[in-house]
């Protein structure tokens, strides 16, 4: 095995747990941060909007990333577990997107094939959710 291919599989079986730890941890640090502020700033705020959606609907309105950041850094409870959430979301796709770099330099084209179709489930799924 030359020194590329040596390299090429550490970071692919040694670095892909580490990478999706770390995004695990970030993601539970946020939505830790976001609950504490919600309990500190605002208890009853999900149980307003709870009877607000009760009597008035859901909201049409949706927030960009720029705007979901600008609040969070306000320290704005709902925008950052929202971001939570976003974080926590990349945990499966980054997992799929390594396995399928892991089948595809392995040259398993039935594997690279279902993985595909997994990840491409995954990110419409995503963009499906923001959008609808």
């Amino acid at each position: 095995m030359n020194n590329t291919t040596a390299d090429e599989e550490r970071i692919l079986r040694v670095w892909t747990p580490i990478i999706l730890r770390t995004i695990l941890v970030a993601a539970i640090a946020i939505l830790l941060v976001g609950l504490l502020s919600t309990a500190w700033q605002s208890p009853g705020y999900y149980i307003e909007r709870f009877h607000r959606l009760q009597k008035y609907g859901h909201p049409q309105y949706r927030d960009t990333i720029v705007t979901l950041v600008a609040a969070s850094l306000k320290g704005e409870p709902r925008p950052i577990m929202t971001l939570g959430l976003m974080v926590l979301t990349l945990v499966p796709l980054a997992r799929v997107a390594f396995c399928f770099l892991l089948f595809l330099k392995e040259r398993d084209f039935t594997y690279v094939a279902f993985t595909a179709y997994v990840l491409i489930g995954l990110v419409a799924g995503v963009i499906l959710g923001r959008v609808g």
